[in-house]
């Protein structure tokens, strides 16, 4: 078990060293549910009465938060405790799961698919015709990349995933537990006697950039034609839909059960909230925040933060809620 002094850690965070302990360090914890050896982080002020009786021997606070270490207890002061904990955690991370041998027996992998240097595929994945793989990318079990897909170098795709053909996968990326990667859009018209609907074909492709993280069970569809796109650093959570032919710019992030419709468009940095629908054919402009829950229906500024359903400023829409609930009080 790892384990570490407090003078080791704050070693690493580069803060404030208040108090001391002389506690191993064997993990991080909440507050509410800490032991004597775990360190905890307060990031605000609505924490704070959390520490006098918490169990922690130790905790990281933001620089601008007063408190008192205690006996045998320690605080670190930091800019951003948030961040500094990151640190933390990575120091505890435990090991990734252990391939007992780098191509696993049981893999299907195609005569000409081209497998880079360092590459780990475990049991029962299918690496089709003509895929590319570079060096060291991980694929655990039940991984399935088919046709003429290329994935850049360290990669790591978890169990589950597919990822369908002629799709271009960038470096660095994770995708979680049963992403879906280039499944066909959601593309029907009705037909001409008005019987039924007719499927129209999605022949495009998706491309990802380099540092992306999708979580467990999004999906990613390909486009009618040309390319779904998402772009570099772009962060995305568990349980969102991406449609066809959508883009995103770079460093975006959407939360949890949120979603594009078709051909949306983000620009850098842009922000969605959880549960967040966006209506097809929309523009999302740089740096642009929409919150939870809210309808996006219209092009969104540079800048701006939305809110609602239908979403619009932020600050209008909390000016309605208000007059709302005092109208209910009535």
């Amino acid at each position: 078990m790892k384990s570490f002094t407090i003078e080791e850690i704050n070693d690493l965070l580069k803060g404030e060293l208040i108090g001391s302990t002389t506690q191993q360090i064997e993990g991080p914890e909440q507050l509410q549910n800490a032991k004597s050896q775990h360190i905890s982080f307060i990031g605000g002020t609505k924490y704070l009465k959390y520490w006098k009786d918490s169990k922690a021997c130790a905790v990281v606070v933001n620089d601008n938060l007063t408190l008192e270490p205690g006996d045998n207890r320690a605080i670190i002061k930091v800019k951003n405790a948030d961040l500094a904990m990151a640190k933390i955690l990575e120091l505890f991370n435990p090991p990734a799961p252990v391939f007992e041998t780098d191509i696993h027996a049981t893999a299907v992998i195609h005569e000409t698919a081209t497998i880079g240097n360092g590459c780990k595929i475990g049991a029962n994945c299918y690496v089709g015709k003509d895929v590319e793989l570079g060096s060291g990318v991980i694929l655990y079990p039940n991984v399935c990349i088919f046709d003429e897909t290329s994935i850049g170098d360290h990669t790591v795709v978890w169990s589950g995933t597919v990822i369908r053909e002629r799709c271009i996968i960038g470096s660095y990326c994770i995708f979680h537990t049963n992403v879906s990667i280039g499944a066909d859009g959601f593309g029907y018209r009705p037909s001409d006697d008005g019987r039924g609907l007719v499927k129209i074909p999605q022949i495009g492709n998706v491309i990802i950039g380099h540092y992306v993280e999708i979580g467990a069970n999004s999906c990613v569809d390909r486009a009618k034609f040309s390319s779904t796109i998402i772009g570099d650093g772009c962060k995305i959570d568990n349980l969102v839909q991406i449609a066809h032919n959508s883009i995103m710019g770079r460093s975006c992030i959407m939360a949890g059960h949120s979603g594009l419709a078709g051909s949306v468009t983000l620009g850098d940095g842009v922000i969605i909230g959880g549960s967040a629908s966006i209506k097809d054919h929309t523009t999302i402009h740089s740096g642009a925040t929409v919150g939870a829950g809210s309808g996006v229906v219209g092009d969104i500024a540079a800048g701006k933060t939305v809110l609602g359903y239908p979403a619009q400023d932020a600050r209008d829409m909390l000016k309605q809620w208000v007059v709302m609930r005092r109208l209910a009080k009535k």
